[in-house]
């Protein structure tokens, strides 16, 4: 009996180190659906193509970390969900909903494509550049929280004598969290993703013109 005992003990405490050591896999989180198409925007003249090449991130923003910043204690400090992340790094998430926004509006072309356009014929095309410099919850109290993003974008000509500046400028948009958890601010920033689509998408049209 004693040893049955013992056994009986030991297969126990097996079984809840098992549980205690077993990992617990983080929620992955992305955009969601992407926006419905509608009827392309009819403007004058040809459609420049336009070519988007990768987002530029650097430190935590060059992650799957779904980030955060307590704006009511301690803004400079970065931090990230423990058991969230986003399905990829926010910045291939970002410039996926930008392709979306701004093929409605000219062919969008990525590096590859570029190249291949040049070797057929070298038809003038428009680089757009965006560097991401802020994609983060920012917490006003501990129950009201919104999303940021910050984004730097440089739009270039390519010309025969090489890039010619067309303008640059810098966006940020926000978008409240409904729920101050990772859930909230990854609606929120999904919401301030899609408006600052749109607000580049406007501004292309500004500075080239047509």
């Amino acid at each position: 009996m004693r040893r049955l005992a013992v056994l009986a003990a030991a297969l126990a405490l097996a079984g809840c180190a098992g549980i205690v050591d077993r990992p617990q896999r983080p929620t992955l989180f992305d955009m969601g659906p992407l926006p419905p198409l509608v009827a392309p925007i009819e403007r004058p003249g040809p459609r420049t193509p336009l070519v988007v090449p990768d987002i530029e991130a650097a430190g935590a923003l060059d992650s799957s970390a779904i980030l955060y910043r307590l704006g009511y204690s301690d803004d400079h400090q970065l931090r990230a969900y423990a058991q969230s992340r986003w399905s990829a790094p926010p910045a291939q998430l970002v410039r996926q909903r930008l392709r979306h926004q701004l093929g409605r509006e000219r062919p969008v072309l990525n590096l590859e494509e570029s190249a291949a356009l040049a070797r057929e014929g070298g038809q003038a095309h428009h680089v757009l550049r965006l560097e991401l410099e802020e994609f983060a919850q920012v917490f006003d109290a501990p129950d009201a929280s919104r999303g940021l993003i910050r984004l730097r974008a440089t739009l270039l000509a390519n010309t025969p004598a090489g890039d010619r500046l067309v303008g640059q400028r810098s966006i940020a948009v926000q978008g409240v969290a409904p729920s101050p958890d990772a859930s909230g601010g990854v609606r929120a920033l999904t919401e301030a993703t899609d408006a600052a689509a749109a607000d580049i998408s406007q501004w292309l049209l500004e500075v080239r013109g047509r």
